[in-house]
């Protein structure tokens, strides 16, 4: 069953809610992932609300610019991205950035993203 949680950036700048069921986070091995510690979980664009103006934040891309990694230029932690590879269309969420969840307590998925071309 889908749940609402809060989600933010460090400083509160950044604000928005999800719908999910958090069964598992997954932790991928990718340049990106590793160095700033994700724990992901996918959601579909339906079930994410960005409550800050999209423009207020910052835009990141590398490698082949298709996934738009977005942060807080305040306190530049980033809260959710929108993933290279993404045939369903879904939004990927740090759940670190959630308000109130127990990360000790989702199982975790490994994901080898730096096995992607």
């Amino acid at each position: 069953m889908k749940t609402t949680y809060q989600g933010s950036c460090h400083c509160g700048a950044v604000r928005f809610e999800i719908d999910a069921e958090l069964d598992h986070v997954r932790v991928c091995d990718c340049s990106m992932c590793r160095k700033r510690g994700a724990l992901n979980h996918r959601v579909a664009q339906e079930d994410f609300r960005l409550l800050t103006q999209l423009d207020d934040l910052t835009l990141y891309q590398f490698h082949t610019r298709t996934a738009k990694d977005y942060f807080c230029p305040t306190c530049g932690i980033l809260p959710f991205r929108w993933p290279r590879i993404n045939p369903d269309g879904l939004w990927t969420i740090n759940v670190r950035c959630l308000d109130d969840v127990d990360l000790d307590t989702i199982p975790i998925q490994r994901v080898f993203g730096s096995q992607l071309p």
